[in-house]
């Protein structure tokens, strides 16, 4: 027996050699053309070093790295944490288990093994042999749409050259699902595949194969113990959450996981209860059968836990404090679409009881309550009373907190205590810290490399030394919008309260955009051909920095001052010049604007007696205007510092020459019109200028000139009638805004506005022996672009969906008339619902529904405000800091529609360019 176990001992340890031996060849092999390391003979030390029983110092003479292509040997070295004349003790130390982790933490290898590979004395030999994680050469993304690839790769954070290691392929998979995840596609599966690159020596090309499956979406949303609310009311608080459209005949029935047993609304109870005259009614027996939604229904797991929380801030809000979501689940249809069941527990509904005030020593009880606006026996709603405590700051205002921060109340703070439960009443002491009064500190400027400083600070109504006011903070917002230099949305105020000293700092951040325009534009028609127009606007110009070569970045800018220029001119028949200044603070001291305008416009016939082109008709027949206004605006404190008071005195010449048909009798000779206007103005919009989102705009304005005819003043002669035209001009615009629902978006800027205007307008006399001058009249119709005689100083008047008119009765509204008189009294009345869809400044762009009524009248006796044409249709805007506003509207004139006709002859297309029409 023992030379049977001698026997198979020799033969398995020659069979443990030889597999040794040919393993070390292996590695010697593929790491040769790196390092020579086979061994020419076993050194009989170092064979023995591990067998040693006690441990034995030696020192690290030699350190070689193996297998290494694209990293420094060296590197590898001091990433191991080994170094030559390091002093080890074998057998007992763990230096090289942790120079394995050390390499293995850095993600960068795929295989690491440490040699002895000779022993000299104590001097030991190392090598350090590594495997290379391969790196991306590509990837690919495979199975979706061009548009998708490129939003997606714009997501995914994998760069050429990049080590591939599982870590980053199972990111990206997870990237690649939430990108789609988002989108509806719940059921994405992706798979890796991985293809060696020929272009470059251990490199990959990563191939995911992505598969999104169908969209999943809600079928249904199921409420159960819901007694008190209906269905319909939860769900429209869902707005992340939608059912899809139904139309079916054949209703599949959903059953319900949580087994409810409240009883159905039936057909038999929906008759006997006369429930067709009750439009609830009606939806509950149609909603198996109809359910027009026509919204996006993708289920969106984030989207579904926020509108959960809104369900029960709903009921929060009808009293039920104590609602609960007891359990809620989806479930999956064999289209993959979710049935979503969720259970709630009402709970008790709650009133408020008694409501008492402590720690107030500012206002009385009676004021703060009077304010608070809740009574006793009223709806318990703990999101109203955080509003109206100011909790919840809103620019509006009216609560107790903007009573507080409005008279400088910075550290002010209130907290609500339920001081008793019974019944279903609530009793709440409130409890204040007013804290002192904050005065302001430092009051910084960032963001503003063109505006100078002092243009900015003139606008601020947070003054270093003065109390604090919440409402001059939303205030100096406001003014810092209007300007028209800076982002609106990113005008932001930086408060910071200093408590130990009752002051408080703000920093005012802003972010410029362009707002200089350039026109560039081409048109041809008015029976003058082509016309090629080019003007510029530099809204932030600077006049004192003109002859200073240095400012000219194009031009001199940052003071906040106006400077417009246009040439429009097609050669012999047409051309106009344009220039105007505008400062808005004369002086530098007080809100007193300045502007002076300077205009010529000439208008020649080019036609001769046979309606041949003439060029040289120009010269013999023409009308040509020459004009020039000065104004002086005044800011005034009364009835409050949005009004303002603007006077103005315009200078008018026209020269007719051989030139008929446009005044009645008068083809030859010199109208002069001097005349001075006062307009005061109230205007409070919130929010973009362009898109304001709240408040109101109003002007009132009269127009005058002299009486000449009862002062004895020859006004005219029998060849001419309007020497000197006489007349006083009303208007009024009136433009209010109010936001519809709420704010939406990152930015909570994305929300319905509905704008309601009024306007009127009137022309009269002064002597009734005289006509009424036909300067300053109202034109009436079309967008405002197609008006030849704008020259005679019209004002224009828009309606959308009717061309130019000149009867006042709404059924007649011949297209491309040419009147040569227009009204002297007008209404318009105006409606909009404008939702934005972009408030980027390089790019504002809105959407709009209208609904117009207006209309014109020669003479007061025949003025009927309620005889008007009527119309509406959509529309959308772009406004292009270079360019400025374009805008166009697609309306249907309902007194264009004429029995036997066709429709389509009621529709009309207007286009704007440069400004908004009245």
């Amino acid at each position: 027996m023992y030379r049977i176990y001698q026997g198979l001992f020799l033969i398995i340890s020659v069979f443990f050699i030889n597999t040794t031996a040919i393993a070390q060849n292996k590695v010697d092999s593929a790491t040769s053309a790196t390092v020579d390391s086979t061994p020419v003979s076993i050194n009989p030390e170092l064979n023995g070093i591990y067998d040693t029983k006690s441990p034995k110092t030696y020192t690290i003479s030699s350190i070689k790295v193996t297998g290494s292509r694209s990293f420094d040997q060296n590197l590898i070295v001091s990433i191991s944490g080994l170094a030559i004349g390091d002093k080890i003790q074998i057998p007992g130390t763990d230096v090289f288990s942790k120079a394995i982790n050390k390499l293995w933490k850095q993600n960068l290898i795929s295989n690491v093994e440490i040699y002895l590979v000779d022993l000299s004395g104590s001097n030991l030999s190392v090598e350090i042999a590594i495997t290379e994680r391969p790196r991306l050469a590509d990837y690919e993304l495979v199975g979706i749409k061009k548009t998708e690839k490129d939003d997606l790769k714009k997501k995914i954070s994998l760069a050429k050259d990049k080590v591939v290691t599982e870590n980053m392929k199972l990111n990206t998979v997870d990237v690649i699902k939430k990108f789609f995840d988002e989108k509806g596609y719940q059921n994405v599966t992706v798979k890796v595949k991985e293809v060696t690159s020929k272009s470059a020596k251990n490199s990959l090309t990563l191939t995911f194969i992505i598969d999104k499956g169908n969209k999943v979406k809600v079928n249904s949303i199921n409420f159960v113990g819901n007694q008190n609310i209906p269905d319909q009311k939860l769900k429209k608080q869902m707005s992340g959450t939608k059912e899809l459209t139904r139309f079916t005949l054949f209703p599949i029935p959903v059953p319900n996981p949580y087994h409810d047993t409240a009883a159905k609304f039936t057909f038999k109870e929906y008759v006997h209860e006369y429930g067709f005259l009750l439009p609830n009614q009606t939806g509950l027996i149609l909603k198996p059968y109809f359910r027009p939604t026509f919204a996006n229904a993708k289920f969106d797991a984030n989207k579904y836990a926020d509108d959960k929380d809104k369900v029960l801030d709903y009921y929060n809000s009808k009293g039920y404090r104590d609602v609960v979501i007891a359990a809620d689940t989806n479930i999956a249809n064999e289209k993959g679409n979710r049935d979503i069941f969720i259970k709630v527990v009402e709970g008790h509904k709650y009133y408020f009881g008694n409501i008492t005030w402590r720690g107030n020593t500012k206002y009385t009880d009676s004021l703060l309550s009077l304010i608070l606006r809740i009574q006793k026996g009223d709806v318990y709603n703990q999101q109203l009373l955080n509003k109206r405590l100011g909790k919840q700051l809103t620019a509006e205002g009216g609560d107790i907190g903007s009573l507080y921060l409005d008279d400088g109340y910075l550290f002010f703070h209130v907290d609500p205590i339920e001081t008793a439960v019974y019944n279903d009443t609530i009793d709440f002491e409130i409890r204040m810290q007013e804290g002192p009064q904050a005065t302001i500190g430092r009051v910084d400027i960032t963001g503003n490399e063109k505006t100078k400083d002092y243009v900015i600070r003139r606008e601020l109504r947070t003054i270093p030394g003065e109390k604090f006011s919440r409402a001059d903070v939303i205030r100096t917002q406001r003014e810092l919008s209007q300007l028209g230099f800076f982002n609106p949305e990113k005008i932001t105020p930086n408060i910071v309260p200093n408590s130990d000293n009752g002051t408080v700092d703000i920093g005012w951040s802003v972010e410029e955009k362009s707002s200089d325009q350039l026109e560039l534009s081409a048109g041809f028609g008015g029976g003058i051909g082509l016309t090629g127009t080019l003007g510029v606007t530099f809204n932030n110009f600077s006049i004192k920095n003109i002859l200073k070569g240095s400012t000219w970045d194009p031009l001199p800018s940052g003071d906040g001052q106006r400077l417009s220029a246009r040439i429009q001119s097609n050669g012999r028949a047409y051309r106009s010049y344009n220039l105007s200044f505008t400062e808005p603070w004369l002086g530098g001291r007080k809100r007193n604007s300045f502007t002076t305008s300077l205009y010529s416009t000439k208008y020649a016939n080019t036609y001769g007696h046979s309606n041949n082109f003439c060029l040289a008709c120009a010269d013999t027949s023409y009308i040509r205007t020459i004009g020039a206004s000065v104004s002086l605006g005044k800011q005034l404190k009364f009835p409050d510092d949005y009004f303002s008071l603007v006077y103005s005195l315009n200078y008018q010449q026209y020269k007719l020459r051989n030139y008929p048909n446009i005044f009645r009798g008068l083809s030859n000779g010199l109208a002069t019109n001097i005349s001075l206007k006062i307009a005061l103005a109230r205007s409070a919009t919130q929010g973009n200028p362009i898109f304001p989102t709240g408040g109101s705009n109003f002007l009132l304005s009269g127009q005058f000139t002299l009486p000449y005819s009862l002062m004895g003043i020859d006004a005219g002669t029998a060849s001419n009638p309007y020497t000197l035209p006489e007349f006083h001009k009303w208007r009024f615009n009136g433009e209010y805004y109010i936001p519809l629902g709420i704010a939406q978006g990152a930015d909570k800027n994305q929300q319905f506005v509905l704008k309601v205007a009024a306007k009127f307008g009137y022309i009269g006399r002064y002597n009734t022996n005289l006509t009424v001058s036909p300067f300053d009249r109202f034109q009436l119709g079309d967008a405002g672009l197609s008006n030849t005689f704008a020259i005679l100083g019209y004002d224009i008047i828009s309606q959308r969906g009717y061309p130019v008119y000149n009867s006042s009765d709404p059924k007649v509204n011949p297209e491309n008339i040419t009147p040569n008189e227009f009204f002297t009294i007008f209404n318009k009345y105006t409606m909009e619902v404008r939702y934005p869809f972009s408030l980027n400044p390089s790019s504002t762009i809105f959407g709009l529904a209208f609904f117009e009524a207006a209309n014109g009248w020669y003479d007061f006796k025949d003025y009927n405000p309620f005889l008007l044409r009527r119309s509406a249709g959509l529309g959308a805007r772009f406004y292009l800091p270079l360019f400025g506003l374009l805008g166009f509207d697609y309306g249907v004139g309902f007194d264009r529609i004429q029995p036997g006709q066709p429709l389509k002859g009621a529709f009309k297309f207007t286009f704007l360019l440069g400004q908004e029409p009245e």
